[in-house]
């Protein structure tokens, strides 16, 4: 009663049908610019700025997190007197 009730298929469709197309035109990548000395640098410092923030920002955080340890600490410790 609930089993699916499937066509009836004399022959099975072929598993590979090729069929000729046209030729797939060229994909064209980026459009290129000129890269000269000026550019380089500027991506060069870029990353260094970059880089030394993101390092700043991680040093940070781990002295915050350092300081807030030690107050807890310092708090705990006049609390159970």
């Amino acid at each position: 009663m609930f089993l699916p009730k499937y066509p009836d298929s004399p022959t099975p469709p072929s598993a590979h049908t090729h069929a000729p197309t046209a030729p797939a035109p060229a994909r064209h990548g980026l459009p290129s610019f000129p890269v000269d000395q000026k550019t380089v640098a500027t991506v060069l410092v870029a990353g260094v700025v970059l880089t030394a923030l993101l390092a700043a920002v991680a040093v940070t955080a781990i002295s915050v997190a350092v300081a807030a340890v030690v107050v807890r600490s310092l708090l705990r410790d006049q609390y159970r007197r």
